[in-house]
Protein backbone atom coordinates (compact mmCIF):
# COMPACT_ATOMS: atom_id res chain seq x y z
CA UNK A 1 0.00 0.00 0.00
CA UNK A 2 3.18 2.61 0.38
CA UNK A 3 4.29 1.84 -3.28
CA UNK A 4 1.03 3.07 -5.17
CA UNK A 5 1.66 6.88 -3.64
CA UNK A 6 4.94 6.97 -4.52
CA UNK A 7 4.63 5.76 -8.22
CA UNK A 8 1.63 8.65 -8.55
CA UNK A 9 3.90 11.35 -6.85
CA UNK A 10 6.98 10.21 -9.23
CA UNK A 11 4.29 10.23 -12.14
CA UNK A 12 3.02 13.79 -11.40
CA UNK A 13 6.74 15.14 -10.80
CA UNK A 14 7.53 13.48 -14.50
CA UNK A 15 4.23 15.22 -16.05
CA UNK A 16 5.37 18.69 -14.22
CA UNK A 17 9.10 18.51 -15.32
CA UNK A 18 7.45 17.81 -18.93
CA UNK A 19 4.86 20.55 -19.11
CA UNK A 20 8.16 22.94 -17.66
CA UNK A 21 10.72 21.60 -20.54
CA UNK A 22 8.00 22.42 -22.94
CA UNK A 23 7.43 25.98 -21.87
CA UNK A 24 11.17 26.67 -22.07
CA UNK A 25 11.18 25.55 -25.37
CA UNK A 26 8.71 27.96 -26.55
CA UNK A 27 9.95 30.19 -25.17
CA UNK A 28 13.10 29.35 -26.90
CA UNK A 29 11.91 29.26 -29.82
CA UNK A 30 9.04 31.87 -30.18
CA UNK A 31 10.44 34.59 -27.31
CA UNK A 32 12.17 37.34 -28.43
CA UNK A 33 15.49 37.60 -26.27
CA UNK A 34 17.00 41.07 -25.14
CA UNK A 35 18.88 42.88 -27.90
CA UNK A 36 22.04 44.44 -25.76
CA UNK A 37 22.60 46.71 -29.18
CA UNK A 38 19.06 48.30 -29.21
CA UNK A 39 19.15 48.71 -25.78
CA UNK A 40 22.52 50.11 -25.96
CA UNK A 41 21.23 52.82 -29.22
CA UNK A 42 18.44 53.57 -26.74
CA UNK A 43 20.33 54.53 -23.65
CA UNK A 44 23.07 56.58 -25.22
CA UNK A 45 19.69 58.46 -27.38
CA UNK A 46 18.46 59.40 -23.99
CA UNK A 47 21.88 60.49 -22.69
CA UNK A 48 22.19 62.69 -25.63
CA UNK A 49 19.34 64.63 -25.10
CA UNK A 50 19.70 65.16 -21.59
CA UNK A 51 23.66 66.70 -23.15
CA UNK A 52 21.60 68.45 -25.52
CA UNK A 53 19.51 69.66 -22.98
CA UNK A 54 22.22 71.04 -20.63
CA UNK A 55 23.96 72.65 -23.44
CA UNK A 56 20.75 74.34 -24.31
CA UNK A 57 20.07 75.72 -21.07
CA UNK A 58 23.60 76.84 -20.70
CA UNK A 59 23.49 78.19 -24.05
CA UNK A 60 19.82 80.46 -23.11
CA UNK A 61 21.58 81.42 -20.05
CA UNK A 62 24.77 83.05 -21.79
CA UNK A 63 22.30 84.93 -24.16
CA UNK A 64 20.21 86.38 -21.86
CA UNK A 65 22.77 87.53 -20.04
CA UNK A 66 24.03 88.98 -23.22
CA UNK A 67 21.00 90.47 -23.87
CA UNK A 68 20.62 92.02 -20.45
CA UNK A 69 24.20 93.96 -20.46
CA UNK A 70 23.56 94.70 -24.24
CA UNK A 71 24.03 98.67 -24.54
CA UNK A 72 21.69 98.92 -27.97
CA UNK A 73 18.49 97.79 -28.42
CA UNK A 74 19.37 96.15 -31.53
CA UNK A 75 22.06 93.93 -29.72
CA UNK A 76 19.70 93.26 -26.76
CA UNK A 77 16.77 91.89 -29.62
CA UNK A 78 19.22 89.83 -30.95
CA UNK A 79 20.84 88.48 -28.13
CA UNK A 80 17.11 88.10 -26.42
CA UNK A 81 16.17 86.21 -29.76
CA UNK A 82 18.88 83.53 -29.41
CA UNK A 83 17.72 82.92 -25.60
CA UNK A 84 14.58 81.96 -26.59
CA UNK A 85 15.09 79.97 -29.74
CA UNK A 86 17.61 77.86 -27.12
CA UNK A 87 14.59 77.64 -24.66
CA UNK A 88 12.18 76.53 -27.63
CA UNK A 89 15.13 73.70 -28.41
CA UNK A 90 15.25 72.30 -24.83
CA UNK A 91 11.51 72.35 -24.39
CA UNK A 92 11.50 70.08 -27.64
CA UNK A 93 14.53 67.81 -26.47
CA UNK A 94 12.10 67.36 -22.99
CA UNK A 95 8.79 66.75 -24.91
CA UNK A 96 10.93 64.54 -27.57
CA UNK A 97 12.76 62.69 -23.76
CA UNK A 98 9.32 62.59 -22.05
CA UNK A 99 7.69 60.36 -24.72
CA UNK A 100 11.09 58.02 -24.72
CA UNK A 101 10.83 57.75 -20.57
CA UNK A 102 6.95 57.01 -20.67
CA UNK A 103 7.21 54.07 -23.16
CA UNK A 104 10.25 52.33 -21.93
CA UNK A 105 12.28 54.42 -19.25
CA UNK A 106 13.04 53.41 -15.66
CA UNK A 107 10.60 55.07 -12.72
CA UNK A 108 13.80 56.75 -11.57
CA UNK A 109 14.04 58.56 -14.61
CA UNK A 110 10.37 59.73 -15.02
CA UNK A 111 10.74 61.40 -11.78
CA UNK A 112 13.90 63.09 -12.27
CA UNK A 113 12.81 64.57 -15.63
CA UNK A 114 9.23 65.50 -13.68
CA UNK A 115 11.21 67.18 -11.71
CA UNK A 116 13.02 69.22 -14.48
CA UNK A 117 9.88 69.83 -16.10
CA UNK A 118 8.75 71.29 -12.98
CA UNK A 119 11.98 73.49 -12.84
CA UNK A 120 12.60 74.49 -16.64
CA UNK A 121 8.41 76.01 -16.25
CA UNK A 122 9.84 78.35 -13.65
CA UNK A 123 12.85 78.71 -16.24
CA UNK A 124 10.92 79.45 -18.98
CA UNK A 125 8.39 81.93 -16.58
CA UNK A 126 11.46 84.12 -15.55
CA UNK A 127 13.20 83.98 -18.59
CA UNK A 128 9.86 85.21 -20.27
CA UNK A 129 10.00 88.30 -17.74
CA UNK A 130 13.46 88.90 -17.91
CA UNK A 131 14.12 89.17 -21.75
CA UNK A 132 10.88 91.20 -21.92
CA UNK A 133 12.29 94.05 -19.91
CA UNK A 134 15.58 93.78 -21.52
CA UNK A 135 14.56 94.50 -24.71
CA UNK A 136 12.88 97.53 -23.54
CA UNK A 137 16.52 99.50 -22.14
CA UNK A 138 14.54 102.13 -20.22
CA UNK A 139 17.59 102.41 -17.86
CA UNK A 140 20.66 103.00 -21.43
CA UNK A 141 17.36 105.41 -22.64
CA UNK A 142 17.18 107.52 -19.92
CA UNK A 143 20.91 107.79 -19.56
CA UNK A 144 20.77 108.73 -23.32
CA UNK A 145 18.48 111.53 -22.58
CA UNK A 146 20.40 112.61 -19.23
CA UNK A 147 23.60 112.89 -21.16
CA UNK A 148 22.23 114.37 -23.79
CA UNK A 149 19.68 116.42 -24.98
CA UNK A 150 18.91 117.29 -20.78
CA UNK A 151 22.65 118.39 -20.29
CA UNK A 152 22.04 120.67 -23.59
CA UNK A 153 19.47 122.17 -22.86
CA UNK A 154 21.18 123.21 -18.88
CA UNK A 155 23.96 124.26 -21.01
CA UNK A 156 21.86 126.32 -23.47
CA UNK A 157 20.30 128.08 -20.23
CA UNK A 158 23.37 128.67 -18.27
CA UNK A 159 24.41 129.95 -21.30
CA UNK A 160 21.53 132.50 -21.67
CA UNK A 161 22.04 133.37 -17.60
CA UNK A 162 25.51 134.22 -18.38
CA UNK A 163 25.01 136.95 -20.94
CA UNK A 164 21.90 138.13 -19.29
CA UNK A 165 24.33 138.97 -16.18
CA UNK A 166 27.04 140.20 -18.28
CA UNK A 167 24.77 142.39 -20.00
CA UNK A 168 23.27 144.20 -16.70
CA UNK A 169 26.45 144.34 -14.69
CA UNK A 170 26.18 148.04 -14.70
CA UNK A 171 22.43 148.00 -13.70
CA UNK A 172 21.14 149.01 -10.60
CA UNK A 173 19.57 146.04 -10.45
CA UNK A 174 22.83 144.20 -10.55
CA UNK A 175 23.14 141.81 -7.47
CA UNK A 176 19.58 141.14 -7.99
CA UNK A 177 19.76 139.75 -11.21
CA UNK A 178 23.47 137.66 -10.46
CA UNK A 179 21.81 136.42 -7.15
CA UNK A 180 18.30 134.84 -9.63
CA UNK A 181 20.34 133.79 -12.39
CA UNK A 182 22.79 132.60 -10.09
CA UNK A 183 20.01 130.05 -8.01
CA UNK A 184 18.19 129.39 -11.05
CA UNK A 185 21.35 128.01 -13.10
CA UNK A 186 22.49 126.02 -9.40
CA UNK A 187 19.01 124.45 -9.18
CA UNK A 188 18.95 123.67 -12.57
CA UNK A 189 22.45 121.75 -12.23
CA UNK A 190 21.42 120.29 -8.71
CA UNK A 191 18.20 118.36 -10.62
CA UNK A 192 20.86 117.60 -13.65
CA UNK A 193 23.40 115.74 -11.12
CA UNK A 194 20.38 113.68 -9.20
CA UNK A 195 18.77 111.89 -12.44
CA UNK A 196 21.68 109.65 -12.69
CA UNK A 197 21.35 108.51 -9.11
CA UNK A 198 17.33 108.42 -10.00
CA UNK A 199 18.02 105.68 -13.22
CA UNK A 200 20.52 103.76 -11.23
CA UNK A 201 18.48 103.14 -8.36
CA UNK A 202 16.37 100.15 -7.78
CA UNK A 203 14.08 101.10 -4.94
CA UNK A 204 11.40 103.12 -5.05
CA UNK A 205 11.32 104.83 -2.21
CA UNK A 206 14.73 106.07 -2.65
CA UNK A 207 14.03 106.96 -5.93
CA UNK A 208 11.08 108.84 -3.94
CA UNK A 209 13.27 110.80 -2.12
CA UNK A 210 15.11 111.89 -5.04
CA UNK A 211 12.10 112.94 -6.61
CA UNK A 212 10.90 115.25 -3.82
CA UNK A 213 14.54 116.93 -3.68
CA UNK A 214 13.95 117.66 -7.35
CA UNK A 215 10.82 118.70 -7.20
CA UNK A 216 12.24 121.45 -4.25
CA UNK A 217 14.66 122.44 -6.60
CA UNK A 218 12.75 123.18 -9.50
CA UNK A 219 10.34 124.70 -7.73
CA UNK A 220 13.33 127.26 -6.81
CA UNK A 221 14.04 127.28 -10.42
CA UNK A 222 10.81 128.58 -11.56
CA UNK A 223 10.75 131.21 -8.76
CA UNK A 224 14.21 132.51 -9.28
CA UNK A 225 13.47 132.68 -13.04
CA UNK A 226 9.67 134.44 -12.64
CA UNK A 227 11.79 137.33 -10.26
CA UNK A 228 14.11 137.82 -13.21
CA UNK A 229 10.95 138.26 -15.17
CA UNK A 230 9.30 140.60 -12.74
CA UNK A 231 12.00 143.00 -12.98
CA UNK A 232 11.18 145.91 -15.16
CA UNK A 233 14.60 146.17 -16.76
CA UNK A 234 14.31 142.94 -18.22
CA UNK A 235 11.24 141.89 -19.32
CA UNK A 236 10.21 141.03 -22.48
CA UNK A 237 14.75 140.62 -22.99
CA UNK A 238 15.73 138.05 -25.53
CA UNK A 239 18.18 136.07 -23.05
CA UNK A 240 15.68 135.94 -20.19
CA UNK A 241 13.01 134.23 -22.88
CA UNK A 242 16.08 132.00 -23.79
CA UNK A 243 16.84 131.10 -20.39
CA UNK A 244 13.20 129.71 -19.31
CA UNK A 245 12.38 128.38 -22.69
CA UNK A 246 15.51 126.23 -22.57
CA UNK A 247 14.70 125.07 -19.16
CA UNK A 248 10.74 124.44 -19.95
CA UNK A 249 13.04 122.04 -22.12
CA UNK A 250 14.66 120.39 -19.75
CA UNK A 251 12.18 119.78 -17.39
CA UNK A 252 10.15 118.22 -20.21
CA UNK A 253 12.68 115.87 -20.83
CA UNK A 254 13.53 115.52 -17.31
CA UNK A 255 9.95 114.00 -17.22
CA UNK A 256 10.53 111.46 -19.53
CA UNK A 257 14.19 110.68 -17.91
CA UNK A 258 11.72 109.91 -14.81
CA UNK A 259 9.40 108.08 -16.34
CA UNK A 260 11.66 105.79 -17.76
CA UNK A 261 13.58 105.67 -15.04
CA UNK A 262 10.35 104.26 -13.05
CA UNK A 263 10.03 101.23 -15.40
CA UNK A 264 13.79 100.33 -14.42
CA UNK A 265 14.27 97.56 -16.99
CA UNK A 266 17.88 97.12 -17.19
CA UNK A 267 18.16 97.25 -13.05
CA UNK A 268 15.19 95.14 -12.85
CA UNK A 269 16.32 92.75 -15.42
CA UNK A 270 19.95 91.89 -13.59
CA UNK A 271 18.47 91.65 -10.44
CA UNK A 272 16.14 88.97 -11.74
CA UNK A 273 19.12 87.63 -13.81
CA UNK A 274 21.64 87.36 -10.96
CA UNK A 275 19.32 85.71 -8.38
CA UNK A 276 15.86 84.22 -9.55
CA UNK A 277 17.24 83.30 -13.24
CA UNK A 278 20.62 81.88 -11.39
CA UNK A 279 19.02 79.85 -8.61
CA UNK A 280 15.78 78.75 -11.01
CA UNK A 281 18.58 77.43 -13.77
CA UNK A 282 21.07 75.63 -11.06
CA UNK A 283 17.87 73.31 -10.00
CA UNK A 284 17.61 72.82 -13.24
CA UNK A 285 20.76 71.51 -14.19
CA UNK A 286 20.82 69.67 -10.80
CA UNK A 287 17.98 67.88 -11.80
CA UNK A 288 19.41 66.76 -15.54
CA UNK A 289 22.36 65.82 -13.60
CA UNK A 290 20.41 63.07 -11.50
CA UNK A 291 18.94 61.99 -14.67
CA UNK A 292 21.42 61.08 -16.39
CA UNK A 293 23.15 59.44 -13.75
CA UNK A 294 19.65 57.16 -13.59
CA UNK A 295 20.13 56.57 -17.11
CA UNK A 296 23.78 55.43 -17.11
CA UNK A 297 23.32 53.35 -14.19
CA UNK A 298 20.13 51.68 -15.90
CA UNK A 299 21.76 47.84 -16.74
CA UNK A 300 22.27 46.73 -20.63
CA UNK A 301 21.71 42.53 -21.16
CA UNK A 302 24.17 41.17 -22.48
CA UNK A 303 23.38 37.51 -22.78
CA UNK A 304 20.62 35.44 -20.78
CA UNK A 305 22.50 34.94 -18.07
CA UNK A 306 24.13 37.51 -17.41
CA UNK A 307 24.11 41.55 -17.52
CA UNK A 308 26.35 44.67 -17.70
CA UNK A 309 26.31 48.44 -17.32
CA UNK A 310 27.59 50.74 -19.78
CA UNK A 311 28.72 53.97 -18.42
Amino acid sequence: MTIRPRLRDAFWMAAGAAILLLLMLLVLLFGKPPNPDAQLAFKAQRLDLVGRMQLGLASASEAEKSAVLAITDQDSQVFADQARAATAAVERERRELTELLVKDGTQGERDALAEFSQRFAEFQRVDDELLDMAVKNTNLRAYGLTFGPAAAAVSGMSASLSRLVTANAGSPDAVKVTSLALGAEIGALHIQTLLPPHIAEASDAKMDELEALINNDDGQVRSDLEGLGALPNLSGGADLAEAASRYAQFRDIKSQILALSRENTNVRSLSISLNQKRKVMLLCQDALSRLQAAIRQEAIDATYGGRFRIR
